[in-house]
This record gives structure tokens, C-alpha cells and sequence, in this order.
């Protein structure tokens, strides 16, 4: 027999998320993980050591010919992670 107080799992995760305002965070890390998803594998092998950190988005490239290519993408690189992320996650986009 259920108790009246009880919750599904999801729920109870959802409002531990909401307490402890991990939307964001994990809004970050979700981006981070669909990098190569986004950018393709042949970017994503010339891209290493990705973090955000205050809204901008690090990116260290191997290749000094694929961080010209992506500098001249960058405004159309950062729509399109903050549209899968769905809000205003990242902002300003370094790469290194």
C-alpha cells in the first residue's frame, strides 16, 4: 500500500536540482559532452580541454589553421550550443 506522501524519483531529483540551483551547472556539462555532437568529429579531434567558466567557453585547439576556422564561426558556434542548451548558457567563446 502507497503512503500519501510519497514521490517518484524524478520528482525528488527535480526539486534537489531546483533547491540547490544545479541547472545551470549541469546545463554546462550537457554542452560540454555534445561538443563533438555539434561540431562534428573532425573538429572535435582538433579540440581539447573544454570548461566554462563565467559564462565563456574555453576551447584549446591543436591546430593553429582549425582556430582561425573556428574563430570566423564563433558567433554561429555559440547560437547553436545555447540553442541545444536552450537558454543564454555561454556567451563569449575563447579559443586557445
Amino acid at each position: 500500500m502507497r503512503k500519501s506522501n510519497t514521490q517518484s524519483i524524478s520528482d525528488v531529483l527535480k526539486n534537489y536540482v531546483q533547491e540547490n540551483k544545479l541547472e545551470r551547472k549541469l546545463s554546462e556539462l550537457d554542452l560540454i559532452k555534445s561538443w563533438e555532437a555539434v561540431m562534428g568529429k573532425t573538429v572535435a579531434r582538433y579540440t581539447a580541454n573544454l570548461y566554462i567558466q563565467n559564462s565563456t567557453l574555453f576551447v584549446e585547439t591543436t591546430s593553429p589553421i582549425m582556430r582561425n576556422e573556428l574563430l570566423m564561426m564563433k558567433e554561429e558556434i555559440r547560437v547553436r550550443l545555447n540553442e541545444i542548451a536552450g537558454s543564454e548558457v555561454i556567451r563569449t567563446i575563447v579559443f586557445r
